[in-house]
């Protein structure tokens, strides 16, 4: 992967525009497409309080489930996700190298969970933080297909100061540090705008790896 300049968007919060080249890309949704089919299925995620997320999910490495992190989707269907490989904890390491421009935080980076977000047209993602891990190791974001208006904001709440960001396909976003803990969210995909050569005709896809911070096969309490 060629290492390329980015945009730091907030202090830890870095945008590497075209990161991913085609060929990536197409590796990445021909792995997606396999995760999606199981042994546990991309799906629809409720929330606690009955609500229904817009996007669909599918884990790998660790299963999450609003609020914590399982080796089983008790969920969905209760399997055993499938494992964490290693060629996408090397591209996680490459992504923290290249946005960093750190050759040693890349190094140490050692994801073990990655969530799938598949986006529709209609699909968005309301202002969150990532803070079910117990790790504070940097959130490695990819995306695939459609371009979407990712909003990033501050860790007090979920109002502003906050800055929109299109992320397009082959994109990078890392965030850690300062702003690991900060709410973000996606406002809208423009429908039409994948490049179907990424072998992705339609929808986003997002990829985001995380360090959950827990030990091998015990899960979060």
């Amino acid at each position: 992967m060629t290492a390329l300049f980015g945009t730091e968007v907030a202090p830890g919060a870095v945008h590497v525009p075209g990161w991913l080249d085609t060929e990536r890309q197409r590796e990445l949704v021909a792995a997606c497409r396999a995760w999606a089919t199981g042994p546990v299925p991309m799906r629809h995620t409720r929330l606690p309080l009955g609500g229904v997320m817009s996007v669909r999910t599918v884990c790998v490495g660790w299963h999450w489930q609003p609020y914590r992190y399982t080796r089983t989707a008790d969920d969905v269907n209760g399997a055993r996700v499938v494992g964490f490989p290693d060629w996408l904890r090397e591209l996680g390491r490459e992504a923290v190298a290249d946005a960093y421009r750190d050759p040693a935080a890349g190094a140490a980076y050692a994801p073990d969970a990655a969530l799938v977000n598949f986006y529709d047209e209609a699909a968005r993602m309301g202002m969150h933080q990532d803070k079910d891990e117990r790790s504070p190791a940097p959130v490695v974001s990819l995306s695939v297909g459609d371009t979407c208006v990712f909003r990033f904001g501050n860790t007090e709440n979920r109002n502003r100061p906050y800055t929109d960001v299109e992320l397009a396909s082959g994109d990078l976003f890392v965030f850690g540090g300062p702003s690991r803990l900060a709410h973000h969210g996606v406002t809208r995909v423009h429908p039409g705008t994948a490049d179907p050569a990424t072998g992705l005709r339609a929808g986003r896809l997002n990829i985001t790896l995380r360090t959950t911070g827990l030990s091998d096969g015990r899960d979060q309490p």
